[in-house]
C-alpha cells in the first residue's frame, strides 16, 4: 500500500465514523468561536451518521432560539437538523432510548456541568456523542463546562472565524453594544449573531474594564 493509499484509507475511516479504537462509545468536541463553522461540522457528522443508519438524537439548549426556533440545529447560513431543545442535561438521559448509538449537543456551553457527566456516562455505554459549543465567552475566558468536556474528550476539533478586523485567524468573540465593545462586566450570556458579535483574534479583540479609560489618562 502506497503512502498516499494509506492516508486515503486513514481518512476513509475518520469519515466514516470518527473511529477511535475497537469499542465503541467516545466523546467528539468541536469548539471555537462564533462563525467558525461548528454548527455546520456538528450538522455534517449528524447527517452522516443518519446516512450509515445510525440511530441518532440531536439536542441543542433551549436559550437558542435564533434561526429557525428551538426545535433546530440550525447555522448562521441556514442550514438545520431537527433538534430536541433541553433545558438541563439530564433531559438527553430521559430522551435517549437505548438503542441510541449517536447523541449530538449544539451550544453546550449554555448547558450547566451535568452534561460532562452525562456525555461520559453515555460514551461508557457505546453511545458516540458529538458536542459542539463555543469554548470562551465573549471576555476571552474559559466558557461554561466546555473545558472540561475538551478534557474528558477523545478528540477536540478547534476551529477558527477570520478577524473581521484585520483578516488573521479568529478566536475571540468580540460583543458590541450599540456598535461598541461590551464592558468586561456586561453579563455572560446574551444571545445574538452578526448584529451582535464579531469574530476578532487576540489583538483585535477588546473588552473594556470600568476603569479603564480613567487609568489611561494619568
Amino acid at each position: 500500500m502506497s503512502a498516499s493509499t494509506a492516508i486515503l484509507t486513514a481518512r476513509s475511516l475518520e469519515d466514516e465514523e470518527m473511529f477511535h479504537g475497537t469499542k465503541p462509545g467516545w466523546i467528539e468536541v468541536i469548539c471555537g468561536v462564533m462563525f467558525s463553522g461548528k454548527t455546520e461540522e456538528l450538522i455534517r457528522r449528524t447527517r452522516r451518521a443518519v446516512i450509515a443508519k445510525k440511530s441518532v438524537k440531536a439536542f441543542k439548549s433551549h436559550l437558542d432560539d435564533r434561526y429557525d426556533g428551538i426545535r433546530t440545529i440550525t447555522t448562521h447560513d441556514g442550514t438545520c437538523v431537527d433538534a430536541i431543545p433541553i433545558n438541563s442535561p439530564l433531559e438527553i438521559m430521559e430522551a435517549v432510548a437505548p438503542d441510541t448509538q449517536v447523541v449530538t449537543v449544539d451550544e453546550a456551553q449554555f448547558l450547566e456541568r451535568g452534561i460532562v457527566d452525562v456525555a461520559t456516562s453515555l460514551a461508557g455505554r457505546g453511545v458516540r456523542v458529538i458536542v459542539a459549543g463555543t469554548d470562551s465567552d465573549f471576555r476571552g475566558e474559559p466558557f461554561g463546562a466546555m473545558p472540561e468536556l475538551m478534557a474528558v474528550a477523545e478528540v477536540v476539533d478547534k476551529l477558527h472565524a477570520i478577524c473581521v478586523k484585520c483578516g488573521d485567524p479568529a478566536c475571540r468573540n468580540q460583543r458590541l453594544i450599540d456598535g461598541k465593545p461590551a464592558p468586561y462586566d456586561s453579563p455572560i450570556i446574551m444571545i445574538g449573531g452578526t448584529e451582535s458579535y464579531e469574530a476578532r483574534c487576540r489583538h483585535c479583540h477588546q473588552v473594556p474594564r470600568k476603569n479603564e479609560h480613567q487609568t489611561k489618562l494619568l
